[in-house]
């Protein structure tokens, strides 16, 4: 990649932007597997700026922006989680203009790279079980280690494999 790649901690400033990139990237994402209905109730649930800005406050979520030449082109978000060395990615999106150039890999490395030495000992995730985004993330190391549907209230759920990698 010969861009300049900038993977930087995200705040409440840009709440604004990581909702712009959602609104960009969900669609395309989703279309094929949630029903339209469901992706705006999930856009409204998950990326609302309220919602944002509770991620990031109340339940110490760690956002990152990612910028490819000075243009906001992705996010990141990971926390720990109650049982012990397990850390959890809770988001990674890549504009679809620059999904297959190694940012997708470059974040998950970096957000390895953050996680506390020793404690930290698994990285977990969930993706929807007919996301092609499960591909990605078995070359990057991750197996599925369950099968896991939540409900998100108004009769939907997540249909989603739990996907693990030692780190």
């Amino acid at each position: 990649m010969n861009d300049e790649l900038i993977i930087r901690t995200a705040g409440i400033d840009d709440i604004a932007t990581i909702g712009y990139l959602a609104q960009q990237i969900w669609p395309g994402t989703y279309q094929d597997i949630l029903p339209p209905g469901q992706l705006q109730y999930m856009m409204d649930l998950i990326y609302s700026p309220d919602s944002l800005q509770q991620q990031m406050t109340r339940h110490k979520h760690h956002f990152l922006m990612v910028e490819l030449d000075e243009e906001p082109v992705g996010f990141a978000s990971y926390s720990g989680l109650k049982e012990p060395g397990i850390f959890k990615l809770h988001k990674l999106y890549v504009h679809p203009k620059t999904q297959g150039k190694g940012i997708g890999k470059t974040l998950i490395d970096f957000i390895i790279d953050q996680l506390p030495r020793p404690e930290a000992t698994t990285l977990r995730l969930n993706v929807n079980r007919y996301n092609k985004a499960r591909q990605f993330y078995e070359k990057m190391g991750f197996v599925v280690t369950k099968e896991e549907d939540i409900d998100l209230g108004n009769n939907y759920f997540m249909n989603d494999f739990v996907m693990e990698k030692k780190i």
